[in-house]
């Protein structure tokens, strides 16, 4: 009997896809490995979004590569695989095989070992359909479902589109399914692009039904990357009806000239208006985004714009990243490139101004009494966090674990909460 091991970088949506990999490989009749030195086969699913994430992908091989059995087999896939297919396998002698989105993994080593093997980019849908795979269930009390693959935006920065394609998306019947079957308390929802979720399709709007046909199979639903202009009325209404009030919100920057630069939508003002709505709709709203810090073009009062934002939008979560140039993109030919040591100086500002904020609205809870799901033994999550990204909530050890339960929060640690 063969065993695995699967190493997962990068987003959740990669999550998403190992699960299903391991889904394909205990159908047929493997196991897991307790470590990676025990497995037959050991998959490393890459993240290529930044350099910064494919220093790690790389790094992480390298080191799994000299920890397996010599006779055992290594296999890069994910977005690494799919984007430097040929370029990864002959710089990396070390790997079997370098397997791109949708092609299938080999289960018995090449001949000659040490020999790289590319099965090379998939012209059209993958023989290896990853989004509709089946999946074991959820070994935890939450599990994130990916609703759609790819991406219709041309955002200026991103390469995504390029390598994950044009959005398609899984029918409603499909993700319902799937989320039977991980019979999970909490369902995050994640695409590229969630709102739009159906428009490929024509049938723009179709986040709603499928939010409250979720509702209807686990207790809690929650939406990740959720870009600003498809925020509708409906789907604002709908979060807070199921009680789940938490908006993950791609901003990106809120300077409207270089959001224009950055091929998005918006501007601080209407991101605000926006915020304020929500508040005024639910109390208990939590927001969380992410921030682009030196894209070209980026001026002292672009950076100076998005820090008057993020004190005034005063939201609980909020991830500054240094623009990376990435190859392909609208981006990489444009003027204005700024500084590293600037981008660093402007990221720390940013990110000193959003800790404090954080510290001080969790601590505003103290005294407050919240549900939480709890995740493991001592450690809780409200509407307020979501898994992975966000702070926890410390709970009772003897808390029985896929609960909800009342706690009060008696103290704050920085993004941390303590409950009793």
């Amino acid at each position: 009997m063969q065993r695995y091991w699967v190493e997962t970088l990068g987003c959740p949506k990669n999550q998403v896809d190992s699960d299903k990999l391991i889904g394909s490989f205990e159908r047929d009749g493997m196991v897991a490995a307790s470590s990676p030195e025990e497995a037959d086969l050991v998959v490393v699913n890459t993240c290529a979004f930044i350099d910064t994430a494919r220093e790690e992908s790389v790094e992480t091989v390298l080191q799994l590569s000299d920890a397996k059995r010599t006779d055992a087999k290594i296999v890069v896939t994910g977005c690494m695989a799919e984007r430097y297919g040929d370029e990864l396998a002959a710089a990396l002698p070390e790997v079997d095989q370098v397997s791109g989105f949708g092609v299938p993994i080999q289960l018995e080593k090449p001949k000659k070992l040490g020999t790289p093997v590319t099965l090379g980019k998939t012209k059209s849908l993958p023989q290896l359909d990853l989004l509709n795979l089946p999946r074991p269930k959820s070994a935890s009390p939450w599990a994130y479902v990916k609703i759609a693959e790819g991406c219709n935006r041309n955002c200026g920065f991103c390469a995504i589109p390029s390598f994950r394609g044009k959005q398609r998306s899984r029918s409603e019947a499909s993700i319902l399914e799937e989320v039977e079957q991980l019979d999970a308390r909490e369902i995050v929802l994640v695409a590229q692009d969630l709102a739009a979720y159906g428009v490929d399709e024509s049938r723009r709007g179709a986040i709603v039904p499928l939010i409250r046909e979720v509702a209807k199979r686990t207790d809690r639903v929650r939406l990740l990357y959720l870009y600003p202009s498809d925020l509708t009325d409906e789907l604002i209404d709908t979060m807070c009806e199921i009680g789940m009030p938490y908006f993950d919100l791609s901003l990106q920057h809120v300077s409207k000239p270089l959001l224009r630069r950055m091929r998005r939508w918006g501007d601080a003002e209407r991101f605000l208006r926006r915020v304020e709505d929500i508040r005024a709709r639910d109390a208990h709203a939590a927001f969380r985004s992410n921030f682009i810090v030196g894209y070209p073009g980026e001026t002292e009062e672009d950076h100076d714009q998005l820090l008057r934002f993020v004190e005034e939008a005063d939201m609980e979560w909020i991830s500054f990243f240094a623009y990376s140039p990435e190859e392909g993109t609208y981006a990489m030919d444009l003027d204005g490139q700024v500084p590293a040591d600037v981008m660093d100086e402007r990221i720390r500002e940013l990110r000193d101004l959003q800790d404090t904020i954080t510290a001080r609205k969790r601590a505003a809870l103290i005294g407050e009494q919240v549900e939480v799901l709890v995740d493991a033994p001592g450690v809780g999550r409200s509407h307020r966090e979501a898994p992975e990204i966000d702070g926890i909530i410390e709970v009772p050890d003897d808390l029985p674990v896929g609960t909800f339960r009342k706690v009060e929060i008696v103290g704050a640690a920085g993004p941390d909460l303590e409950a009793r």
